[in-house]
């Protein structure tokens, strides 16, 4: 990832980085799945981000104290989003954003690998069927769904309802400033 004023290619180029980003994407839909990845890898290297959200480029974890009093911590083995390899990272749910980071010892200095807001996600369940795994369950939104194992099966469930809780608690619903009042205005 390109670090502080860094640009990886000349300003011209960092300008049409947006317009190369969607050629790219839009070639790797006529791609093998292994060969978009790749090519979604290396975009990610050369943008900096790293996987859903990059926490570093990112405001996605800013105001959250995600260093103190979590409402769930706990190593996770995840599996990568573009090349699917199984990573272990110490995880931290917390105001509605489910956090990862290499270390456990999580300091307001640390910067997060990645971040996902629960606002985003559909559905958090068992998965042990689907990847033939045991203690694995998978977080769904629209888009994607990511995949986890667990130490043990407690630590799966515990998971599973810390987030689902989380699910209901920051999913979008209408507000009193939503409801437009039409015989009012009249």
């Amino acid at each position: 990832p390109i670090k502080g004023n860094q640009m990886p290619f000349s300003p011209r180029i960092n300008k049409q980085l947006p317009r190369i980003q969607l050629t790219i994407i839009s070639l790797s839909l006529s791609l093998s799945p292994s060969m978009a990845s790749l090519w979604r890898a290396a975009l990610s290297r050369v943008t900096g981000s790293d996987g859903g959200s990059a926490a570093s480029s990112s405001p996605e974890y800013e105001g959250v104290e995600y260093w103190g009093s979590p409402e769930r911590a706990g190593w996770l083995t995840k599996q990568g989003e573009y090349i699917k390899t199984w990573r272990r990272r110490w995880f931290v749910l917390k105001q509605g954003k489910l956090f990862w980071f290499k270390e456990s010892a999580v300091t307001r200095s640390s910067k997060p690998r990645g971040v996902i807001p629960v606002s985003s996600c559909l559905t958090v369940k068992g998965a042990e069927d689907v990847l033939n795994r045991q203690f694995a369950f998978e977080l769904s939104t629209r888009n994607d769904t990511m995949y986890f194992i667990a130490d043990s099966e407690k630590e799966k469930e515990d998971w599973i309802n810390s987030i689902g809780r989380s699910i209901v608690q920051h999913s979008r619903s209408v507000t009193d400033r939503e409801i437009v009042d039409y015989d009012s205005q009249q």
